[in-house]
């Protein structure tokens, strides 16, 4: 078995959707520094690619009877995942609307994964966002962990639409792949054991 089948696989879901968004770029940087850190698989869900409709499955989410073969992609993906960082701006004080409908379609997919932050935005660094889905994931049965990334934004994307980082972001990014790769085959081994 190679080594790549051991490693535990990271989801990283890009929340905005917004047409000119900068939550590509920094999905896009945070990335980088994960397969630099070589302890995951990584693979990205952007959610303006995904374009899931509203939540229009007839059954509830914990049954996992689902009718639409996006929920099924959807739901295959995440079960896939050994750990989730969260790529997200801050919109009025809370995380976007096509994240949550993103987080509803599903329920037992979530359960007993470690799940980290990178948020963005404006003064705030979309830190506010983080304090209001913290709950939703712990609901679902995450373990969200203590270190994140918040960006203020306006610092660290360029007028070209390109992200510049610093040592402090770079220090902040390790610490969460650092904390994740930590925590994933532990849950990794708790899920098998269920």
């Amino acid at each position: 078995m190679s080594t790549t089948a051991l490693r535990p696989r990271l989801e990283v879901i890009v929340a905005s959707t917004r047409p000119g968004r900068v939550g590509r770029l920094v999905a896009d940087w945070f990335v980088g520094r994960a397969e630099e850190h070589n302890g995951f698989d990584v693979h990205v869900s952007d959610l303006a690619e995904l374009n899931l409709p509203l939540l229009d499955e007839p059954h509830h989410p914990s049954q996992r009877n689902y009718t639409k073969q996006h929920t099924k992609d959807w739901s295959a993906t995440i079960d896939a995942a050994d750990a989730v960082v969260f790529v997200m701006p801050e919109y009025n004080h809370s995380f976007t609307a096509p994240l949550k409908n993103a987080i509803d379609f599903l329920a037992q997919e979530w359960r007993d994964k470690p799940s980290a932050f990178v948020s963005y935005g404006g003064l705030s660094a979309g830190t506010r966002a983080v304090i209001a889905l913290r709950p939703v994931v712990s609901a679902l049965g995450m373990m969200a962990i203590k270190s994140q990334v918040a960006i203020p934004s306006r610092t660290h994307i360029t007028a070209e639409k390109t992200f510049e980082s610093d040592p402090a972001l770079d220090a902040s990014a390790k610490a969460v792949l650092e904390e994740l790769a930590r925590l994933a085959p532990a849950f990794r081994t708790l899920r098998a054991a269920k």
